[in-house]
């Protein structure tokens, strides 16, 4: 037997010491009527209502503390499901090759995303050379909206892009303690410059959390990015920088994590939205509803409860009305 409120136990040896001293109170007021001339009728029935009303008490606060034994099976359902989304914002994330650049596209998609939540807590992560958290678990949609507003190339370090440093920083993000119920998505452009994407693949998957990679851009041919003066595009060696999507690193991360690699379409529509790719993949695959029976102390509050209140009714319809002065 195990109690959910064992301190309660301490007034159950209370109420016995107190039915003594009050007892012995009695006996002693009695004791002393007797010494006098004039005769005084004992009250009938007291020690009767007394042994009731304390009986009820011990009981009632001995079910107060809850006692506990044996098993019992319930439902537990859980909704709530925690996903973190890890943005690039290196500066090939500046490409016009999705209009109006690629972070725009992405960061109005994530909106359509908070609006598909529901219930489900989100968290914010730019990366660049290491993964910052911009936004913590919450169901905040204005504070998502805000801190998603604000992400720019300064959000994060400057830098090599590191996929594996955004997932250990998703990672970080997320509740050890509620694995069952996490996810990542991760949007870039690819180029994982560093190599240590598939080892924080494989610890996401160790966790048992999937990482839904969604490649933005084109595959096919490159763009040109933006000049940090905002005058004309990046140079290296007097020719302009071109970038195009890297989808290699992208799907080994998806599939050694059990995710799923999705790639946006360049123009927008209601079936490549981020909205709708969590709608039809991460609620579908990924989330898991803990709809099963578990295993659970059985209350057993009731088998003192009842009693307890029944014998200090009794002791209650003894009593003959007001307390004499």
């Amino acid at each position: 037997m195990r109690f959910a409120f064992p301190e309660m136990l301490a007034l159950v040896a209370v109420v016995p010491v107190a039915g003594l001293w009050w007892t012995f109170l009695r006996a002693r007021r009695e004791k002393a009527l007797g010494k006098l001339t004039l005769s005084v009728p004992k009250p009938g029935g007291s020690s009767l209502q007394s042994a009731l009303i304390l009986s009820g008490l011990v009981l009632s606060l001995f079910a107060a503390s809850r006692p506990q034994w044996g098993r019992s099976m319930e439902k537990a359902v859980q909704r709530s499901r925690n996903v973190v989304v890890a943005i690039d914002v290196s500066r090939s994330m500046l490409a016009e090759d999705v209009r109006p650049n690629r972070l725009e596209r992405v960061k109005a998609d994530v909106a359509d995303l908070i609006d598909s939540l529901e219930g489900d807590r989100c968290a914010l992560v730019a990366f660049r050379r290491t993964g910052v958290a911009i936004c913590p678990l919450t169901t905040d949609h204005g504070y998502l909206r805000g801190a998603l507003e604000q992400m720019t190339p300064d959000s994060a370090p400057r830098g090599e892009t590191d996929l594996g440093a955004a997932i250990r920083a998703s990672l970080d993000a997320l509740d050890p303690a509620a694995d069952d119920h996490n996810a990542i998505i991760l949007i870039s452009d690819g180029g994982d410059l560093r190599g240590e994407a598939l080892e924080a693949a494989r610890l996401a998957k160790k966790r048992g959390v999937p990482v839904f990679t969604v490649g933005i851009g084109d595959p096919r041919v490159g763009a040109e990015i933006p000049s940090e003066d905002g005058r004309g595009t990046q140079k290296h060696n007097g020719s302009a920088v071109k970038v195009k999507l890297e989808e290699s690193a992208l799907q080994a991360v998806a599939e050694e994590s059990s995710g799923r690699y999705v790639r946006l379409a360049t123009a927008g529509t209601a079936e490549t939205t981020l909205g709708a790719i969590y709608r039809r993949f991460l609620r579908r695959v990924a989330a898991k509803e803990q709809n099963e029976e578990e295993s659970r102390a059985a209350e057993r509050y009731q088998f003192f409860l009842v009693p307890g209140v029944l014998l200090l009714i009794a002791g209650a319809s003894l009593s003959r009305g007001r307390f004499r002065k």
